[in-house]
């Protein structure tokens, strides 16, 4: 039990350092900015962030179990494109092409779920190959031309307008955290993604089933890209191939910078939420600095790189001082 403490205690002190750093980054912008600290502006941060901060939620939970899914923003994009199709060839109403994309999310994570579970093959590859597979897919739908535009006012309402004073999205994105931090640290469930992340064959041996909650976790993955497909679409009012490129990198750095540990085990939903705001206000505060927007890519890969860093120092220090190695005397027989 002392040792769980350390690692709670250890947790919160990252978390604290995180949100002392977001209010850093704040100040500072809002200093080279003057209008970086405006309510449009902060509107615009909110609605920029939801469909990444959907990918980082769905991520959490399975980086927690010592998996990793490189394929989400692929998937973002695929679930995009077979919206619009739906839609506007098939002619559905868009609930009902909403409802089928939200199914196409859960198949495309649950093929992800299958081959790992099932057939014991590593997520890096699994999600690296989906990946490509699910962009693709994309491009083939339609041949990388075809683009999905002239959805109805009241849908664009979705992405592009506010309720209660907020981005009609970021109300939406605060439901799912909400379910996201109760599944992962006020359930049964829950609690079991951070003993597989710690010990796969323990939990086993403890009873656990280990497949089942993985393979539940990859699906919820492929649930959640799919929804922030239909916000991304009803923000930019369009669905191309393209969506989504480059959105797991950002999932990914929000998550470790959250205090997730690459390895699983460790981690927590709100660490999660202070990475995603960390990174929307960087990137943000970088155009109001008048910054190249590729500074932002530059500085994003540099907080992953420190972030996955500092998830495996704890590791290198729980291994020093190593004991020497006695080597054989030469009259040893």
């Amino acid at each position: 039990m002392p040792k769980a403490n350390n690692w709670k205690t250890r947790i919160g002190g990252h978390e604290t350092v995180l949100l002392a750093v977001l209010i850093a980054e704040w100040f500072y912008f809002n200093s080279v900015g003057p209008r970086f600290g405006s309510l449009d502006n902060s509107h615009d941060i909110l609605r920029h962030s939801v469909e990444i901060g959907l990918l980082a939620l769905a991520l959490t939970p399975i980086i927690l179990t010592g998996g990793i899914d490189l394929s989400l923003g692929s998937l973002l994009g695929l679930c995009a494109i077979v919206f619009g199709k739906l839609w506007r060839d098939a002619f559905l109403p868009i609930p009902i092409a909403a409802g089928c994309t939200l199914g196409v999310g859960a198949l495309a994570g649950a093929l992800n779920a299958l081959l790992i579970t099932k057939l014991r093959l590593p997520p890096l590859i699994v999600t690296l190959g989906t990946y490509s597979l699910f962009r693709g897919l994309a491009e083939a739908i339609t041949r990388g031309l075809d683009t999905f535009t002239n959805f109805p006012a009241w849908f664009l309402f979705l992405g592009q307008e506010h309720w209660w004073g907020l981005p009609a999205q970021a109300l939406i994105f605060l439901g799912v955290a909400a379910a996201f931090w109760v599944l992962v640290h006020r359930t049964t469930c829950g609690r079991s993604f951070r003993a597989i992340g710690f010990s796969p064959e323990g939990a086993r041996y403890a009873g656990l089933p280990v497949e089942r909650r993985v393979a539940l976790v990859y699906m919820l993955a492929g649930l959640t890209a799919a929804l922030a497909a239909i916000i991304y679409t009803a923000r930019v009012g369009q669905a191309k191939a393209d969506a989504g490129t480059g959105y797991e990198l950002f999932a990914i750095t929000a998550v470790v910078l959250g205090g997730t540990s690459i390895f699983g085990g460790v981690g927590s939903v709100h660490g999660t939420l202070l990475g995603v705001a960390a990174i929307a206000v960087l990137s943000n505060g970088l155009v109001h600095a008048r910054q190249p927007r590729e500074v932002a890519g530059m500085l994003t890969g540099l907080l992953l790189i420190l972030a996955l860093s500092g998830s495996a120092l704890p590791r290198l220090l729980a291994g020093w001082p190593r004991k020497p190695t006695r080597t054989p005397s030469a009259n040893s027989t």
